[in-house]
């Protein structure tokens, strides 16, 4: 039985949690600058729906739970939607959306087909259109009421003013609504976050606020007063326009997708999905990744496939929407005061979220390059607790504004890399401090300087033997895109260093059993004899070590930290010389002419032969047995001068085989479709490479394709090249 003291404690609660979300909601929708991630608000929400589920008498009117965020800013006018604009429920694991199966199974006695979406992280607006042309553009707003930015259409090539029919199509409505959601693409989101930083200002959260941040402002306004300052021959006219062609560049760049209808006079479709197929007849962008599923199975494997390759995608997603597709079934489920019952959102881990910036200190590279990167509160980002970030150099610490005590954004840049976004200014209480760039290498003490004046970053200069730069190599020698040595991690090559093992690269494959006995990372007591023995993992690092003399050239190349010399130039300078000899007899400009090598890299490799101990490794390693030359391949190399895009899982190969199969034929592999690229290999899960390889009418092959590419070349590729069936 509660007692009053537990009641009053219960309704403070509540209180602290409806402030919470409504001051959050003002942030994110009034001010498009939220002060709390997505994340931390979802955890607020739910939070507070358990509490007024468990005190129902808690539940007003204007609670969060009962309310679609958002409200109408002053500058614009009101816009009454035809049809209320409802926000979605959510779920955040598999076992919340069997629970949402199973309340459509008890309502409506099975579950019935349903329509997949992915979640754009963009603006919602409501797009209405009476015979075929657009009388108005508005955000949601509260639902009821939005804000009229029908003026930005005239700078958005994404929103069509006319609509038209297709001959096999149905008959345009005479009023028709239809509900969408407006965003950026990932790279007009990062060119967007770089120009605020330059401003100083704080940068975007996330592509959502950058959206709304657009949509959302007078462009009208910013060209009147253009106009009038031109007219009176203002000094002010230069900066205005400006501010100007920088609002219509960005408004230009807003892509739309509609997901949903409204109110529509004339047209009766049975089905969601086919109302899509109308929408997309009448010239209305939809999405191409919608699915029409008829199981639950189906909805789990779509979840899946996005949630491996999302960052494939050219938009920012952070979940998937489900909806029934009968609409009389939407009809018959209905809808809460906020939410529809027919439709649920499942939640994605977050990409973006909000920690405490507890220090910034620096890391020295393998080429000497010191780089600052920031020590966080622990927090779990796509998955993973992060507890670090990069920030590159000290101009990009300054540029991005963060002081040491912020609180700042951070996302994972392709679900891998920890990116600090920026400050959240809003939320400072003075006790930051600002970064101050060390003097002096914080491994050996040596003064740090610019290699070359107006450098942006700056180097330890003591290459040969500082501790830090000779762990990074070390390290760099075990990793992939190296030598690939087993057991030659982080921890062993500061062990290798620390127990006096090795004073430098050229010894490493000199090391013994006996060598490593000396180190007790490498050792495990025998219980029953009672002495010290190499560890098993140790074993393997020796078995790898010696499997690893007879790598291919160019990943000995690799190996050496030469500046600039990644696998791609390291693939053809080996393939053009074949040998460390005939390379360290080339010229400059016998280097240059490689394919993909250059005057820069060309200097570089040159340079580092230069270096007394830098040619000791090399000796060392060849004397030990590690093989410097190529046996010359009598392959022909037929695909020379093609590109080629691989994405998505090969069952016969892995990435880097595909890869290396596609280059010793003589293509160049890429990372992203153009009109330039030859063919677009595809495997399960391909993501939006696969979409865009279609819309620019590229050649797609499926992995039986890419044999024949191998095998018989471009010609016979291109005879087989086809969409895969089910994508």
């Amino acid at each position: 039985m509660s007692t009053a003291a537990d009641d009053a404690e219960v309704r403070a609660r509540w209180q602290e949690l409806v402030d919470a979300i409504d001051a959050a909601r003002v942030a994110y929708y009034g001010h498009d600058a939220p002060t709390i991630s997505d994340a931390e608000y979802d955890v607020l929400f739910a939070e507070l729906t358990a509490l007024e589920a468990e005190h129902p008498t808690l539940v007003t009117g204007d609670s969060p739970t009962q309310t679609v965020g958002g409200e109408r800013a002053e500058m614009f006018e009101p816009v009454e939607h035809l049809e209320r604009m409802l926000s979605l429920d959510n779920v955040f694991d598999t076992d919340e959306l069997q629970a949402w199966f199973d309340r459509l199974a008890r309502e409506l006695g099975a579950v019935p087909e349903l329509v997949c979406e992915l979640k754009i992280d963009g603006l919602a607006v409501d797009a209405v259109y009476r015979e075929g042309r657009l009388a108005s553009l508005a955000t949601r707003g509260d639902g009821r009421i939005g804000e009229d930015v029908t003026a930005n259409v005239a700078w958005m090539t994404c929103v069509p003013v006319a609509l038209h029919t297709h001959p096999d199509g149905p008959p345009l409505p005479e009023v028709l609504e239809v509900r969408g959601e407006v965003f950026f693409n990932l790279d007009d989101f990062a060119e967007i976050n770089d120009h605020m930083l330059d401003l100083g200002r704080t940068p975007y959260a996330n592509p959502r606020n950058a959206a709304a941040g657009t949509l959302r402002q007078r462009v009208d306004r910013r060209v009147a007063e253009l106009d009038a300052a031109r007219a009176a021959g203002s000094t002010r006219v230069s900066r205005l326009q400006a501010e100007a062609d920088r609002a219509k560049d960005l408004l230009r760049r807003l892509r739309l997708v509609v997901h949903g209808l409204g109110r529509a006079d004339g047209f009766a479709p049975t089905t969601l999905s086919d109302a899509y197929a109308a929408i997309e007849s009448w010239g209305l962008p939809t999405a191409a990744t919608t699915r029409l599923v008829d199981d639950q199975v189906a909805v789990r494997d779509y979840i899946e496939s996005f949630a491996e390759t999302r960052t494939g995608i050219a938009h920012d997603i952070d979940g998937v929407v489900v909806k029934v597709d009968s609409l009389a079934l939407q009809g018959r489920l209905g809808a809460t005061s906020r939410a529809p019952r027919w439709a649920i959102a499942y939640k994605y881990p977050p990409e973006v979220v909000r920690t405490r910036l507890l220090d910034i200190r620096v890391n020295v590279g393998r080429t000497g390059r010191v780089t600052p990167y920031g020590v966080m509160a622990p927090v779990k980002v796509s998955g993973t607790t992060v507890e670090m970030a990069t920030l590159h150099n000290a101009s990009e610490v300054k540029r991005k504004g963060v002081l040491i005590g912020d609180m700042v954004f951070l996302r994972k840049a392709g679900e891998i890399i920890p990116e600090i976004l920026g400050p959240v200014v809003e939320v400072r209480d003075g006790s930051e401090r600002a970064f101050v760039m060390p003097t002096h290498c914080p491994s050996c003490g040596t003064e740090l300087r610019p290699e070359k004046e107006g450098d942006v970053d700056i180097r330890c200069p003591n290459a040969r033997s500082c501790p830090a730069q000779l762990r990074e190599r070390l390290f760099h020698i075990g990793s992939r895109s190296a030598l690939d040595i087993e057991g030659l991690g982080w921890k062993a090559a500061g062990a290798l260093l620390d127990d006096g093992l090795l004073t430098s690269e050229a010894g490493l494959f000199d090391l013994t059993a006996e060598d490593l006995l000396r180190s007790p990372f490498f050792t495990a007591a025998d219980s029953t004899a009672g002495d010290v023995r190499l560890s098993e993992n140790a074993r393997k690092f020796l078995a790898s070590l010696a499997a690893a003399k007879d790598r291919d050239l160019w990943r000995v190349l690799v190996a050496l930290s030469i500046r600039h010399v990644g696998p791609t130039a390291a693939r053809e300078l080996a393939r053009v010389f074949g040998s460390m000899v005939e390379l360290r007899a080339a010229d400059v400009e016998q280097l240059s002419a490689v394919e993909g090598v250059g005057a820069v890299i060309a200097a570089a490799f040159q340079e580092w032969f230069e270096v007394d101990w830098h040619v000791e490794i090399v000796d060392s390693w060849a004397a030990a047995g590690v093989r410097m030359a190529d046996q010359r391949s009598s392959a022909p190399r037929h695909l020379e001068g093609l590109s080629v895009v691989v994405t998505g899982t090969l069952a016969g190969f892995t990435r880097d085989q595909a890869t290396a199969a596609l280059q010793d034929a003589g293509a160049k592999v890429t990372g992203s479709v153009s009109k330039r690229t030859g063919f677009v290999v595809v495997g399960e899960n391909p993501g939006s490479k696969f979409d865009k390889a279609i819309s620019l009418g590229v050649p797609v092959l499926d992995e039986a394709g890419l044999q024949v590419l191998l095998e018989s070349g471009a010609e016979a590729a291109r005879e087989v090249a086809q969409a895969p069936s089910g994508q």
